[in-house]
């Protein structure tokens, strides 16, 4: 059952409103990220005033108050008066998750969504009409296309690596505890891009070996990018759609399955047919969230051809495939966990 609103509620319909909102509180992030105003709070360490920031960020000062004040609003900054006088601070927020020098930044996860999801979602009611990806409309590239777009060049390659990193620094812990791969001892990850999720298991389960397949371009990124001196995981280059596989006791598909539609889903499944752990974002069984998971299936319909699944859609995809012994498990975060075995 829907909530039940009190009649304050309804005569004033405040979650509504923030919902109708919700799209200036993303574009307020994603502009105070473009401009640097987590790097230079960061880096300064002290609070600052509207016109100091707007000097060294070379902005005007009218706007960029505003946009200091928003972000109060929702707060990621603090302030403080002092003699008639607005001092801008960082807090732990806006350090740990929003400057690009915190380990655990998503400034790459930002700039993907301004720049690639954010255009994308115009373009809602006509994916919701017609029911598939506006991609063409947004960018001149057919879903087909989707998976090639981010290899155009290497700025684009990186940016959407970036986002994929992002993801898997704050939700890969819970991922690979979710469920036992102590048994596992060879471990590959297809589609693993820059290795984030595959380090993770590399921690928790240090005896294990472990690979990440991708293709030539995001290996060879990976390599500059997102490997240090001592890195515990290798890297294969192919293709799991059209080439051979390495062989595992664990396959590992973390937000691979909801890119596709069913007959691809399967084709891929058919072919690993082993012991195989997919990672997606769950749907509830009685259609009523989470939300992250609503919109994220909202989103692989605007992008590609894929769609998030319900632990029962998962169950029927991968017992057609061939696994028989299926496990589900929440983890209360972005990101599920589902294993099957042969």
């Amino acid at each position: 059952m829907a909530e039940q609103l009190s009649q304050s509620e309804l005569d004033y319909p405040f979650k509504l409103l923030e919902y109708i909102n919700g799209f200036k509180i993303s574009k307020v992030i994603f502009t105070a990220s473009q401009l640097g105003v987590f790097d230079l709070m960061l880096q300064c360490q002290k609070a600052l005033s509207a016109e100091c920031i707007a000097k060294e960020l070379h902005t005007s000062q009218n706007g960029l108050e505003r946009l200091l004040d928003a972000l109060v609003g929702i707060d990621i900054l603090d302030v403080e008066i002092i003699n008639g006088k607005a001092l801008y601070s960082s807090t732990d927020v806006s350090d740990l998750y929003l400057a690009k020098a915190s380990p655990k930044s998503l400034s790459n996860m930002i700039l993907y969504q301004s720049q690639d999801i954010y255009p994308l979602w115009n373009f809602l009611p006509d994916a919701v009409r017609q029911g598939r990806s506006q991609n063409e409309k947004a960018f001149g590239t057919s879903s087909k296309d989707t998976c090639e777009t981010p290899f155009r060049c290497e700025e684009e390659l990186l940016k959407f690596m970036g986002m994929m990193h992002s993801t898997w620094v704050f939700a890969a812990h819970d991922v690979v505890t979710a469920i036992d791969l102590s048994p596992f001892k060879t471990v590959v990850d297809l589609g693993g891009c820059t290795g984030t999720l595959a380090r993770e298991v590399c921690l928790v389960y240090p005896y294990c070996s472990i690979t990440v397949f991708d293709i030539p371009e995001v290996v060879k990124m990976a390599k500059k990018h997102f490997c240090g001196i001592d890195d515990c995981i290798t890297f294969k280059e192919g293709d799991f759609f059209n080439g051979e596989l390495p062989e595992a006791n664990l396959y590992i598909l973390a937000g691979i399955i909801h890119g596709w539609e069913e007959e691809k889903c399967l084709q891929l499944l058919h072919k690993i047919y082993a012991q195989n752990k997919p990672v997606e974002a769950m749907l509830n069984e009685n259609r009523r969230g989470p939300i992250f998971s609503q919109l994220l299936s909202l989103n692989m319909l605007l992008q590609m051809e894929g769609k998030e699944r319900s632990p029962s859609e998962f169950f029927k995809l991968l017992t057609t495939a061939g696994f028989k012994d299926i496990q589900v498990q929440r983890t209360g975060k972005c990101y599920d966990v589902v294993l099957g075995i042969k």
